[in-house]
């Protein structure tokens, strides 16, 4: 069931909510001892009243007599002195012979029904428009010759009754206003006493240093003790996320330092030559670094683009076979003027999963030009079906089983003499974790140990077995399998390379 708006808590401080949890039920308390104090208080009273109606009762039935035929009472003044109080009530009295014939009194009284216990019987009733309170009492004449049943009734107006009763439950009043004063100042300072350690926690991060990100170290109760150790193993976190940005800060003021400085020497030396072809192939070398600068400065910006918490695009059904044939088709002639023989493998179906079209399309251009830049001359892009899988294998130099963990670190390049930045496979990697992707890198032909290649496979698994963003362990990365290059595909299967179809092959050649 869903509380109203104005019933929710979660506005309040920790105090007041746990002010209203503690006091709620103790003024539900108050009210019913209150409540109890008031009933009590009528009880004793009407108890000792009549006590003194029973008295007074009996004081009177002594005193029948059968005299002249007849029942006769000589009323005792004591008998009626009893029942006067401060409150002045008027008191009234009756005797009734066994036939309910009234005989003597000051007033006629009802009667009231026999008690189970033989005993005198008790009622509130109204007699004449007046509330009194009743008392009847059952006897016979206890002479030698006679012994004649009657009823003496005595009533009494119920003034007393309600002083006395307001007297108790007064005193009981005070009584529970001073206990629950009492408690509810207990309750205050226990609070706040219990909540001191939150005081001291909070008061500790607000002298923090905002750029400190040294653990807690705060002695607190255990339940609070829980908290300082998420805190602090939130701030390991981010002192680990603080010491990879600088270091990619580092690493990437360095990369890209490195070419302006080259660049800046270079065009300083182009202005001292005179002959146009030492300008041409100035001018050829400053092409060439300017090139590679804006590529690395394109793949910065799209890593910390990835990187970015906070920028999570919206995924959408996506058709891997489409994505594939695009990239590969805009790829082509850029990397066939390089001698790249580039192509595409596709199943007859097609296989759509739920992705960010800009983030997948940026993985296997990396991949593509990853594989480019380290001396590959065939790159194949596939996709399979059961289960959804996109590849990108090649037939390069590869990359070693113990480097393939380092790689996917920025600026970390597994082969010195290529041409990349060592950021592409880092891309990657943190699009596979945005995705919850399986990534594995293995070689593409194992038996080619001189050219062993490589597969980078991006596995788009529903089995919670696969759903691990990170290359933990190079084991789990490869679990699983690369396709062979040499090997004819399935027959279902389709290559196309820019609109034409091929099969992979060395020889480059299209069909």
């Amino acid at each position: 069931m869903t509380l109203p708006g104005r019933w929710h808590l979660s506005h309040l401080s920790l105090y007041r909510r746990l002010m209203i949890w503690l006091l709620c039920p103790l003024a539900v308390l108050v009210a019913i001892m209150l409540l109890q104090a008031w009933f009590a208080s009528r009880e004793a009273a009407d108890r000792a009243f009549d006590r003194l109606l029973d008295a007074a009762s009996l004081s009177i039935a002594e005193q029948v007599r059968w005299q002249q035929n007849r029942l006769w009472m000589d009323l005792p003044p004591s008998a009626l002195e009893m029942l006067a109080t401060d409150a002045s009530e008027r008191v009234f009295y009756a005797l009734y012979d066994a036939h309910g014939d009234f005989v003597t009194g000051n007033r006629s009284l009802p009667s009231l029904p026999a008690s189970d216990s033989g005993q005198m019987s008790y009622g509130t009733v109204t007699s004449d428009g007046m509330a009194v309170r009743l008392g009847v009492l059952r006897s016979r004449l206890e002479g030698w010759d006679r012994s004649d049943r009657f009823e003496v009734r005595v009533a009494q107006t119920l003034e007393g009754r309600e002083a006395l009763a307001n007297r108790l439950f007064l005193s009981s009043l005070i009584n529970i206003v001073i206990i629950a004063v009492l408690a509810v100042a207990v309750v205050l300072l226990s609070a706040r006493f219990a909540l001191e350690p939150l005081t001291r926690l909070r008061r500790a991060i607000r002298q923090r240093n905002p750029r400190t990100l040294a653990p807690l170290e705060l002695p607190l109760p255990r339940e609070l003790a829980e908290l300082r150790r998420a805190l602090n193993e939130l701030l390991a976190r981010m002192r680990r996320v603080r010491a990879n940005q600088e270091r990619f800060i580092g690493d990437a003021s360095h990369q890209l330092r490195t070419p302006l400085a080259g660049l800046s020497a270079r065009a300083e030396l182009a202005l001292r030559q005179t002959d146009p072809a030492d300008w041409h192939a100035a001018l050829t070398t400053m092409h060439d670094t300017v090139t590679k600068t804006a590529r690395l400065a394109g793949q910065l910006l799209s890593l910390t683009r990835l990187n970015n918490p906070e920028a999570t695009p919206a995924r959408a059904p996506l058709s891997l076979s489409a994505l594939a044939q695009r990239v590969v088709r805009e790829s082509y002639t850029r990397y066939h003027r390089r001698g790249v023989d580039l192509g595409v493998e596709l199943p007859v179906d097609e296989v759509t999963v739920s992705a960010t079209d800009w983030q997948l399309e940026e993985a296997l251009n990396n991949l593509i030009e990853n594989a480019a830049n380290y001396g590959a001359t065939q790159v194949t892009v596939r996709v399979d079906m059961a289960p959804p899988r996109l590849s990108v294998e090649d037939d390069g130099p590869g990359i070693p089983e113990s480097q393939r963990l380092l790689v996917l670190r920025p600026f970390h390049r597994g082969e010195e003499t290529g041409s990349g930045t060592g950021l592409g496979l880092a891309i990657v990697d943190s699009i596979a974790r945005a995705h919850d992707i399986h990534l594995s890198l293995r070689d593409a032909r194992p038996d080619h140990p001189a050219r062993p290649g490589l597969c980078v496979e991006l596995g788009f698994l529903d089995d919670s077995n696969w759903h691990t963003a990170t290359l933990g362990t190079a084991s789990a990365r490869d679990e699983a399998e690369c396709p062979e290059p040499d090997t004819e595909p399935a027959e279902d299967a389709q290559s196309t390379s820019a609109g034409a179809t091929r099969r992979g092959g060395n020889d480059g050649q299209e069909t």
